[in-house]
């Protein structure tokens, strides 16, 4: 059993515990094991026979019980008793027409409906209403969302999970990823696949309901587009299914070729990046690149809330190429986590001292989040900021006060001489918390007089500063830190996602500040 497939049973039992209300965390567990296996590169199945499947990190006994059942018999007997449990197709259907869950599901079984040409001839006899609770309005309401073709989910996924998602239904079909995912939407509604093989969208266990031919749903309601191609025009079919409509009329009739390459010579334009493909573009630059990166200026460590040691942080980031690392933990004003206050940031100097002797030339700089407090001081005495290679600063507590309150305290905090780069400005957590009141044009003119750069977070919660943020700060000429946030070894890989929304807010390398060498990072 290859890893892939080890993968999408932990991502199905995943999202059938969340269906049957297992608890967030556990959830989140197997989802995160889900993705730790996709990316491992060794063979899990022979980690799990030679029992040190946990020496990956994340795995624990639990997760490692059922991977041992998995890898012997090629099955979670569970995941099968969830399947006949929690009717993943009409809950995937319920979220698809914006029903609750637990309605859809009562009213398949009183009337032994199981799929949504059942759903929809049942609604369409009247025969719902003859379940309590039932009535014309919600019956027009199922039926609206089944005929209406491709529509959106009221909830997105996340970038990360999106991908994830896609990717695995790619490979199932035989397939490309297209759509708002090809795009690097920051929150994604839709998926789109494009394939040569017509499939068979019944077997694939992450479709678990048809609404439509060529149009399936995934267990979170998310729709999945399923075009199928003939060769010779599957580069035509990829572009159209990637681009946004608006995109994708600009460009006019659209002549059949095997590559996107191909389309774009026989139209005598430039081949366009697909993050950019939203809107009508004219000549795009040559976008900022992951392989641009020298290094990140965003990283936690076991010193504060991170997962992984300075040690571990470093010989990962060298691993990736990088030049420099800055660890940035937090200050004690965050309180729901550890902070660093001026004796544990000195006692962690030593640390990385220590770590910078191993692994010169590579750098491991001295930085912080310092957290701006609620009367607007830094939570960090000058002198101790003064000593720091990079100080980052972050706004955790007053992130509701009005924008003018908001504004000023971030405005003047800026001004502060050590300050080198603010984090994750407007302050949004995706689907549970809205962008704070913070005006985006005044920081950007303070940004402009005092030299301070600004961050586009690449924690897959967060793309923060976001796609439209990061085109303004480089139409005004504000550098622009591509950084991970990254609470552990893993978490660097998420400088993909930082990358992707700077690309989409039109950033070339020199636009980016962790494109360019230790020595002028240091002389900011």
């Amino acid at each position: 059993m290859g890893n892939a497939e080890i993968a999408q049973t932990l991502e199905s039992y995943a999202a059938l515990l969340d269906l049957a209300g297992a608890g967030y965390y556990t959830v989140r567990a197997y989802r995160r094991a889900a993705e730790l296996v996709r990316e491992t590169r060794t063979p899990v199945a022979e980690l799990v026979r030679n029992g040190r499947v946990r020496e990956l990190r994340g795995i624990g006994p639990g997760i490692e019980r059922r991977l041992q059942e998995l890898v012997a018999t090629g099955r979670l007997a569970e995941l099968e008793e969830l399947e006949q449990e929690v009717e993943p197709q009409l809950v995937a259907l319920a979220r698809y027409v914006g029903l609750s869950a637990q309605r859809l599901v009562a009213v398949g079984k009183e009337l032994g409906i199981r799929t949504a040409d059942e759903l929809r001839a049942a609604a369409a006899a009247g025969r719902l209403r003859e379940v309590k609770g039932i009535g014309p309005s919600t019956e027009q309401k199922i039926l609206a969302g089944l005929e209406r073709g491709r529509t959106r989910a009221r909830r997105g996924l996340l970038l990360n999970r999106a991908r994830a998602l896609a990717a695995a239904i790619a490979g199932e079909l035989d397939g490309e990823v297209a759509g708002e995912v090809r795009r690097w939407r920051d929150v994604v509604h839709e998926l789109a696949v494009v394939t040569t093989t017509p499939p068979d969208l019944q077997s694939s266990p992450l479709l678990v309901a048809v609404v439509e031919p060529g149009v399936a749903v995934t267990v979170e309601g998310i729709p999945v587009e399923i075009t199928v191609a003939e060769p010779h025009a599957f580069g035509t079919a990829l572009l159209r299914a990637t681009g946004s409509p608006a995109y994708v009329d600009s460009l006019g009739e659209l002549p059949a070729a095997a590559t996107e390459e191909e389309v774009y010579a026989q139209l005598g334009r430039s081949w366009v990046a697909p993050e950019l493909r939203e809107g009508p573009v004219d000549d795009p630059p040559r976008l900022v690149e992951v392989a641009d990166i020298r290094g990140d200026l965003h990283a936690h460590t076991t010193w504060s809330d991170g997962k992984s040691s300075v040690a571990e942080m470093a010989a990962a980031a060298i691993e990736r190429g990088y030049e420099y690392l800055a660890i940035c933990d937090h200050t004690p004003n965050v309180r729901v986590v550890p902070g660093l206050d001026a004796d544990a940031l000195r006692r962690q100097a030593e640390e990385i001292a220590a770590v910078n002797e191993r692994v010169a030339p590579f750098r491991v700089l001295r930085g912080t989040e310092c957290d701006i407090r609620r009367d607007g001081e830094l939570d960090l005495p000058d002198d101790v900021l003064a000593e720091l290679d990079w100080v980052q600063l972050s706004l955790h507590a007053g992130q509701r006060d009005d924008e003018v309150r908001l504004t000023r305290k971030v405005c003047e905090a800026m001004r502060h001489p050590a300050v080198r780069c603010l984090s994750h400005p407007k302050g949004r957590i995706i689907n549970h918390r809205p962008p704070n009141a913070l005006n985006l044009e005044a920081m950007i003119e303070v940004a402009l007089e005092t030299g301070v750069a600004i961050e586009t977070n690449g924690l897959p919660d967060r793309l923060d500063l976001r796609d439209e943020e990061v085109r303004l700060c480089v139409e005004a000429g504000v550098p622009i830190v591509c950084s991970t946030d990254a609470h552990s070894v893993r978490g660097l890989g998420n400088m993909q996602l930082s990358v992707a929304t700077a690309r989409r807010g039109w950033a070339t390398p020199a636009d980016v500040l962790n494109t360019r060498p230790l020595e002028e990072i240091l002389r900011r």
